[in-house]
């Protein structure tokens, strides 16, 4: 019927998930990139708010939830690799109605592909343990990643004294990837304990402490995300102080060395000038003032060891 919106169902007696042209109680309907027909129809269809429809269409949309007359709205964001926007995750609306479940996505999203091709179970007429498995999976993403950014961290900053420019750039990376999975996961972990506690969902015992389990983990993720995110920063500080230091070292040797050349240069100055001076007839002048200017910047040379300076 509609090219982008489509139409699960399974029971507990079906062997699969199937697709069916139409819906029906216990339907799980999923919509990719939603044209402005889709959005009107999944109005008619289910008497949904379109307000609220369209800001799924958001790609910068905040994880937030809402309760309309026909359902709950609730937004997730998701890992997701978008080259085209400087953001690392991206949308997801979960529509929690009385007899349906519908998903709307500006992407496909990679992590429901294990339940479309029947490599997890999932049952569509159990709305809350299927919305439970989504926000699993969602989780179950995150972690991966946080890993990923952990070992990569832990990689750049083996040697920090080596850090150089390169390093720098992907450590910015690595927490603009950090702030924007905290970003996601605080108020996403937010309205999961209004959901545990309120009556957003028919919730049984089981699947309150599937809940209960999934806000803990979510709030682990966040706290090692920041974790991950000080010992970047500490890594930055620290290379930036080194290269600071680098940076007065070279800066400080170049003005000594300048000192040391500018006394034969003075010397020679003056005796190169057209006027009676010292030793002018004598017949070692040279090697005297050679003798003599070299003892000098020995001399220079050896206070500024001492001070080290050198």
């Amino acid at each position: 019927m509609w090219v982008m919106i489509t139409h699960y169902f399974r029971t507990i007696k079906d062997s699969e998930l199937k697709t069916i042209p139409e819906p029906r109680n216990g339907v799980w309907t999923h919509v990719v990139d939603p044209t402005d027909a889709d959005i009107e129809a999944l109005v008619e269809l289910y008497g949904l708010d379109e307000d609220v429809l369209e800001d799924a269409r958001d790609f910068f949309e905040v994880p937030r939830m809402e309760r309309g007359s026909n359902g709950t709205y609730f937004f997730v964001r998701y890992p997701y690799n978008q080259k085209q926007e400087d953001v690392d995750t991206a949308p997801l609306l979960i529509v929690m109605g009385e007899s349906f479940v519908l998903t709307v996505a500006i992407k496909e999203v990679p992590k429901f592909k294990p339940f479309l091709d029947g490599k997890v179970e999932l049952h569509t007429t159990q709305k809350a343990k299927m919305f439970i498995q989504f926000m699993t999976t969602i989780t179950e993403s995150y972690e991966k990643k946080l890993v990923r950014l952990r070992r990569a961290v832990h990689r750049d900053r083996t040697d920090i004294r080596k850090i150089g420019p390169r390093e720098i750039e992907r450590f910015v990376n690595y927490e603009h990837e950090l702030n924007d999975m905290i970003t996601a996961l605080v108020p996403t972990n937010t309205w999961l304990q209004k959901v545990t506690s309120g009556n957003y969902l028919p919730l049984y015992n089981e699947d309150i402490a599937l809940m209960e389990d999934l806000m803990i983990d979510t709030g682990q993720l966040v706290e090692s995300a920041r974790a991950v995110l000080k010992t970047i920063q500490n890594v930055r500080n620290a290379a930036e102080t080194i290269l600071t230091n680098r940076l007065n070292r070279t800066i400080q040797r170049l003005t000594v060395l300048t000192i040391i050349l500018t006394i034969p240069t003075i010397i020679a100055s003056m005796f190169g000038m057209n006027v009676p001076l010292p030793l002018a007839d004598a017949p070692w002048a040279l090697p005297i003032i050679l003798g003599g200017t070299a003892l000098i910047v020995t001399v220079v040379v050896l206070i500024f060891k001492k001070q080290q300076w050198w």
